[in-house]
């Protein structure tokens, strides 16, 4: 099923609601749109030249082309490549060489750098402004050419990963991938109505792109803030213009929406659903956005390769107070989504029981088809039919999964296994700890030491030998970190999550320095 069906089917039911709005305006609506997706395709197949399977490449924040240009490419069988707006010129250089894309669409602060590297990409044909006469002469094209027919298999988007261990790998979403993502979206999150909206605040280009396709099929409205990114006072007006408002948002985003509505009591009438993932959520932290905001909350685990689709969390099971392990379930990933088998596995990849700690395995339908341009990452990551996904974690007797670190961020010293996540919990006890991240430093003697880096509250103190005490309370001593770093903040991505690459290189860095004293 092409993915450009979920336009069609709303534009022929809702012609006259809101299909995407910047700020608190409607921007345009689902017949019209469905009008110049239709028209922007055939100037792709007859003006541009482009052929079913070509890549489409997007440079731009958030912004509502982006769902024109999605829309337009798969009903001309074309594959979308999103990337990153503040990617560096050489990063951006690295995705269209490998994607191939022959056409890349840029917002006016990118298209200049861009065209400045057509020369080192031969398949790059033209860096097409979204605010220019070129642009705007695609949608006044003659909608001459029907949808195409892709395969299930066909690839849509093409999703390249952050990179952190290496180069980016492109990462082949095939229509039926994302298909059954937004169907799953109805049976693990909630049901959406037409009125209601996505509230596009994350990168359009990642995860709350994604969440386009469930609203985009029920002919819900899509709202970019007229910031294109994410403010908290932006996101609540917007909360008070528009109603049934579903965002994605990682959890530093929460961090901060939750600031916001403790100092400022903003409306929330218009708010129905956060769903938060692509990093960990502290049990400290969900407690703490529940009590400011309500039951506002669920919780989506995937990764690119399975997009928003290995596990979720309920807002049933986020608002089951009562339940005797409800502290657990808050802490885990929840469940296995209704298209995905889900299992815990030893080094062969045999299931281990539960309680039993190992790397996470998935397989079903909305598993990626492979690594684009590199069938031997695919065939290492997609070994024994299953995404092997670099995750270390559990299940309870329940089937609710909680995951313990990336295995590459496991700490093993003097021969135990010592899951960073476990000791950061503890620390963000203490009142005066804003944010921490612990890493392993490697030790002659016991192969790895714990080191925290912390970040205190505003105003606030805390002593080594407090955050001592906390640990000695909690976990077993040889867990307890060994030094502690007081940082003005932590190094992160784009998607706020803590690059701890960096931390590492930090500590890495420092021993350099130390041998050569």
């Amino acid at each position: 099923m092409n993915l450009a069906n979920f336009l069609a089917r709303s534009a022929r039911t809702f012609p006259g609601r809101p299909a995407v709005s910047v700020g608190e305006s409607e921007w345009i609506n689902y017949g019209d749109l469905m009008s110049r997706v239709a028209a922007m395709a055939a100037a792709f197949r007859h003006s541009l030249g482009l052929v079913p399977g070509d890549c489409v490449a997007l440079a731009m924040g958030n912004c509502p082309q982006y769902v024109e240009i999605w829309y337009a490419a798969w009903y001309a069988g074309l594959t979308t490549v999103p990337m990153n707006a503040k990617l560096h010129p050489k990063e951006l250089e690295f995705i269209l060489q490998n994607s191939r894309a022959r056409v890349c669409f840029a917002s006016s602060d990118l298209a200049h750098p861009l065209a400045a590297l057509r020369a080192n990409l031969p398949a790059l044909e033209r860096v097409i402004e979204v605010a220019s006469p070129d642009y705007t002469a695609l949608y006044r094209a003659e909608p001459n050419i029907a949808m195409s027919e892709t395969a299930p298999d066909d690839v849509a988007w093409l999703f390249y990963t952050s990179g952190t261990t290496g180069r980016p790998k492109g990462v082949m979403i095939t229509h039926r991938n994302l298909v059954c993502m937004a169907l799953s979206y109805f049976s693990v999150v909630e049901g959406i109505a037409p009125g209601d909206c996505v509230l596009h605040a994350a990168p359009m280009s990642h995860g709350s792109g994604q969440y386009n396709f469930p609203h985009m099929l029920v002919g819900a409205n899509q709202v970019i803030p007229e910031s294109g990114h994410f403010e908290p006072a932006e996101i609540f007006q917007l909360c008070r213009r528009w109603s049934g408002v579903t965002m994605f948002a990682a959890p530093t985003m929460v961090h901060r929406m939750v600031a916001h509505a403790r100092k400022h009591a903003p409306a929330l009438d218009g708010l129905k659903t956060i769903v938060y993932g692509g990093g960990p959520m502290y049990l400290r932290d969900i407690k703490a956005a529940l009590d400011a905001m309500g039951p506002r909350f669920a919780q989506i685990y995937g990764q690119g390769e399975s997009p928003m689709t290995i596990t979720a969390l309920s807002k049933f099971h986020i608002g089951e107070r009562n339940h005797p392990r409800y502290e657990e379930r808050l802490a885990s990933v929840g469940v296995a989504q209704p298209p995905v088998e889900v299992r815990v596995a030893d080094a062969q990849d045999q299931a281990l029981q539960a309680g039993e700690i190992g790397e996470v395995l998935v397989r079903g339908d909305t598993v990626m088809r492979g690594y684009w341009r590199n069938p031997d990452a695919s065939m290492e990551t997609l070994r024994n039919g299953w995404l092997h996904t670099g995750d270390v974690g559990s299940f309870d007797e329940d089937g609710f999964l909680t995951l313990r670190d990336r295995s590459k961020d496991m700490i093993i010293s003097g021969g135990s296994n010592i899951y960073p996540r476990e000791v950061e919990e503890v620390l963000l006890l203490h009142p005066a700890v804003s944010e921490v991240s612990v890493v392993g430093r490697p030790h002659q003697e016991w192969g790895e030491e714990v080191i925290a880096f912390i970040v205190v509250h505003d105003g606030s103190s805390v002593r080594e030998q407090e955050l001592d005490a906390l640990c000695l309370n909690h976990i077993a001593r040889f867990k307890r970190p060994k030094s502690y770093r007081f940082v003005p903040d932590l190094p992160k991505n784009n998607y706020g999550k803590v690059l701890k690459t960096a931390l590492r290189a930090q500590l890495q860095g420092e021993a350099v320095e130390g041998q050569a004293r």
